[in-house]
Order: C-alpha cells, then structure tokens, then sequence
C-alpha cells in the first residue's frame, strides 16, 4: 500500500503553491473517475498527485532527466521544453518518489499530449488534469467535466477538439503526438445539436 500522505508531503516542498493546489484537484478528481469508471482509485490518485511532480524543475533538469532515463525528446520539445515536465515527471515519479508500477508511469508521461489507445488510467489522469476543480479557462468546462464520469473517450475527444482550437489559435508548433491523439479519438465526438 502506497503512503500518499508521506509522498505529498515530500512533493510539497518541490512545487509552489498554486502547483501543488492543482495536484491536490487533479489528484482527488482521478479518484473520483476512478470510481466512476471501476479503475483503481489507489492507482489514479498516485498517478495524479504525481502528474506534475516535474513542472517546477529548470528546463535543463527536464532535459538531463529524459537523457539519464533514455526518453525520447522530440524537436517541439526542444523547442518548448516545458512540454518536458510529462516525461521528466515519469523519471522523477521512478527515481525521487520509487514509483515502478509501469501503468501509473505511463499514465504520468501521456498526461500532456495524450497517444492513441490510451489506458483507462492515462484517460483519467490526462481528463482530471483537465477538469480538476480549480480549473476555469476551458471553454464547455460544465459540460466536460459531466462527460468524463459517463464516456472517457468522447470526453478525451472534446477536450483534444478544444485543446487543438486553442492551439491552433496561438502562435508555435502544435506536438505532433496531440495530433496522433486527436486522430484516434476524433471518431468519438459526435457533434453537439
């Protein structure tokens, strides 16, 4: 049994505040969908509490941490190192805190871009980052946190469709591995009356 008290403990001291408020949301939202959708809540609140355990780190500390675990940085990434904080957060998540089950790691590299055919665990972390309560920019908010507990993939569907409006909206270059995601999940969003 993981200590989850012991391990936000210690992950307070390495985020700032409004970070580890919003751990706490994505966190405790996980558990809910976890429940929602008969996954495991003690799976889903670890890989939340642990989602962004690297988003404070130096940019430089994400890169060398991608390089020690050999993990993959593409050329966006190298451009936009912040969009490292997933995969770095997958080795810190190994190495800081001795996370080592495979499904929870995963579920913490994918929670910023996405992939295709993604576990019910990467869905929910990648939906509760989304939805968490402390969460209110997203446009159809209301309406995306009532799907996530009734259909993850049309909700990962309407968040990508979103993310990807957004996206397209702002000068730089969309991850070609949110693209790949919408790809596959695009057939699951059906269109609103």
């Amino acid at each position: 049994m993981i200590d989850l008290a012991k391990i936000r403990k210690k992950l307070k001291k390495h985020l700032d505040r409004d970070r580890y408020e919003h751990t706490k949301g994505v966190m405790y939202t996980a558990g809910c969908l976890a429940m929602a959708h008969g996954a495991s809540t003690e799976k889903a609140m670890l890989a939340g509490l642990l989602h962004d355990c690297a988003k404070c780190l130096p940019n430089e500390e994400k890169l060398k941490l991608c390089r020690k675990h050999r993990i993959a940085v593409s050329d966006v990434e190298l451009d936009n190192p912040g969009l490292l904080h997933a995969k770095a957060g997958m080795a810190l998540a190994e190495d800081k805190y001795h996370i080592h089950n495979k499904e929870i790691l995963h579920a913490i590299k994918v929670h910023t871009t996405g992939e295709p055919g993604m576990s019910t665990l990467d869905k929910i972390i990648y939906i509760a980052d989304y939805i968490e309560p402390g969460r209110d920019q997203a446009p159809r908010l209301e309406e995306i946190r009532r799907l996530a507990f009734q259909d993850l993939d049309r909700c990962m569907a309407e968040i990508l469709f979103d993310a990807l409006n957004y996206l397209n909206g702002r000068k730089g270059t969309i991850d070609p591995t949110t693209k790949k995601t919408w790809d596959y999940y695009e057939h699951f969003r059906k269109e609103q009356p």
